[in-house]
C-alpha cells in the first residue's frame, strides 16, 4: 500500500472573481511545483468557469503538511475571497495533523480500501 494522500476540493468560483483566481492559481501552481513531495496538482474549471476542483496528491502527510503550511501563509486569505469550497474528499490515510488541518475544509475522508498505485 502507498503512503500518499490525495484530495480533492470541489468549490464554486465567487461571482466576479475569476481573473483573480486566475491568477491565484498560477500563483499557487508555480509555489507547489517547487515541493518536492508533491506529486500531482491540477486545476479543472467547468466550461461555464462556475466550479473548479483542485486535485492534489502527496508523496505522504509529512509533504501534504509542507503544502498546507504555505498554503495558510501565502495563499488561504485570497483563495477564500475567489473560491467557496463546497467540499473536500480526502483519500488515504492522513496522520493525525494533517487530518486536524484538513478537518478546517469539513473534509469527507476514504480510507484505502484496495488497488495499487504505479
Amino acid at each position: 500500500m502507498s503512503n500518499a494522500l490525495t484530495w480533492i476540493v470541489l468549490m464554486s468560483v465567487r461571482d466576479g472573481e475569476l481573473d483573480n483566481a486566475r491568477t491565484l492559481m498560477r500563483e499557487m501552481v508555480e509555489s507547489t511545483q517547487a515541493e518536492p513531495g508533491t506529486l500531482a496538482y491540477e486545476w479543472f474549471l467547468t466550461e461555464d468557469s462556475s466550479t473548479c476542483h483542485l486535485y492534489e496528491r502527496y508523496a505522504d502527510s509529512d509533504a501534504a503538511m509542507v503544502h498546507i503550511g504555505t498554503f495558510g501563509q501565502k495563499y488561504a486569505e485570497r483563495f477564500m475571497g475567489c473560491f467557496e469550497p463546497t467540499n473536500v474528499h480526502v483519500y488515504g490515510e492522513p496522520s493525525a495533523e494533517a487530518r486536524t488541518a484538513l478537518d478546517e475544509f469539513d473534509a469527507t475522508y476514504f480510507g484505502t480500501f484496495g488497488g495499487f498505485f504505479r
